[in-house]
């Protein structure tokens, strides 16, 4: 079923405890998702992600090893201290044994700095940065859903291959986009395209119009968005405000749905991006969506959606190990295949990146577009080892 004849309704979040509620250690399993839950990438994930992880629980019984679910949310507000803090909190009072890491890059770095020592499987769904498994990785990471490597791999491969040869970059200030912007730009070079420059710009920057005027002296055919929510939806616009898509073609190194929804059609036809995930891909896409959106009013994004999957997959090695225990909890991760409505065949490396395969997809024309969210037709299918790339070795748990 499409999702313009879906039920629309907000359902109370399930097993939800809020930030600062009082939870004593004890013999619940309990899960925390620490993540931007009000700022400029809140809309990717944020309280979607939080009911994903509701349904799975429900999905799952409620409970595992005879136990109750619990879930603990918490706004990091896209500020590392924040994170790190709510993190050794919940795993000093408050009994953690899964943590979701968010989707700010620099965040994620930071959690993963200090949840080892905890022992706590660190679930990485939003954040891109592919430094969480190279240089940053733990024993006790998985990066789940996609990283920088694979966009770059996808969207900028295939605008070089299509003629965008010289690019200039507008980049965010941070861990993420600055990753971003390297991978893109080995990407570029190795398929024959040039690098022209770039501009750094703060996180949850209101004008745009100087950095775009930047962009437009560069010369270059392609400018490489290298942001992400409300900062790439508002690039995207200031391009078309001021002329520039006349003479450059921006391209978003990393767009989701929503942000496809919120610039239109008109706007965003025929550009290129990568993703692992979209509901109308197939009918398991299409049944998980369809509850989502009864949810949420609205379909889930890949990061929402492989929230829900990773809960899942943790839930099920807790049971397959019959334990919570963070190292046995992991090894029997590393030996799972995965495959339900997010991935098929999907397996997590010796560096704690999840495998699975990611799409290259074109944004439609309004015109070929047929019903609300019919945004996307499929370009290409890469495999997980064409999208991700072979083990850097800058992982010290990674095979020499």
């Amino acid at each position: 079923m499409k999702l313009s004849a879906l039920g629309i309704g907000l359902t109370a979040t399930l097993a939800i405890v809020g930030p600062g509620a009082a939870l004593a250690a004890g013999p619940d399993v309990v899960i925390g998702d620490v993540d931007d839950m009000s700022g400029v990438v809140s809309d990717n994930l944020g309280m979607g992600g939080v009911e994903a992880i509701n349904m799975a629980i429900a999905d799952f019984g409620g409970t595992v090893l005879g136990r109750k679910i619990v879930v603990l949310y918490a706004d990091h507000q896209n500020k590392p201290d924040i994170a790190t803090s709510k993190a050794r909190e919940w795993a000093d009072q408050n009994g953690l044994n899964m943590l979701f890491g968010g989707t700010n890059t620099g965040a994620a770095i930071a959690i993963s700095k200090v949840i080892p020592a905890k022992k706590v499987p660190l679930f990485i769904t939003g954040a891109g940065g592919a430094s969480l498994t190279n240089e940053d990785c733990t024993a006790y990471t998985v990066h789940y859903v996609y990283n920088t490597t694979a966009l770059a791999n996808g969207t900028a491969a295939t605008v070089v291959k299509n003629g965008g040869k010289s690019w200039f970059y507008l980049t965010a200030d941070y861990a993420f986009g600055t990753q971003l912007q390297g991978a893109a730009s080995k990407v570029v070079e190795a398929n024959g395209g040039r690098n022209l420059g770039s501009v750094r710009v703060p996180l949850q920057t209101s004008d745009f119009s100087s950095f775009v005027l930047q962009a437009q002296s560069s010369g270059a055919q392609v400018l490489g968005l290298a942001n992400a929510g409300t900062d790439l939806i508002n690039s995207l616009k200031a391009a078309n405000e001021f002329g520039l898509t006349k003479t450059m073609k921006p391209v978003g190194l990393m767009v989701f749905i929503n942000n496809v929804h919120s610039v239109g059609l008109e706007v965003a036809q025929g550009s290129y991006l990568t993703t692992a995930w979209y509901w109308d891909l197939n009918d398991e896409s299409r049944a998980f969506a369809k509850r989502y959106f009864q949810r949420m009013n609205k379909p889930p994004t890949m990061v929402q959606a492989g929230t829900y999957s990773a809960t899942m997959t943790y839930l099920n090695a807790v049971k397959a190990a019959g334990t919570t225990d963070g190292d046995k909890v992991m090894t029997e991760l590393k030996k799972t295949k995965i495959n339900d409505m997010f991935v098929k065949g999907g397996y997590i490396r010796s560096d704690g990146l999840m495998i699975h395969d990611l799409y290259v997809m074109q944004v439609k024309t309004p015109q070929e577009s047929k019903y609300p969210w019919d945004y996307y037709k499929v370009v290409k299918v890469m495999n997980g080892e064409e999208a991700f790339g072979p083990i850097t070795g800058l992982c010290p748990l990674a095979p020499k």
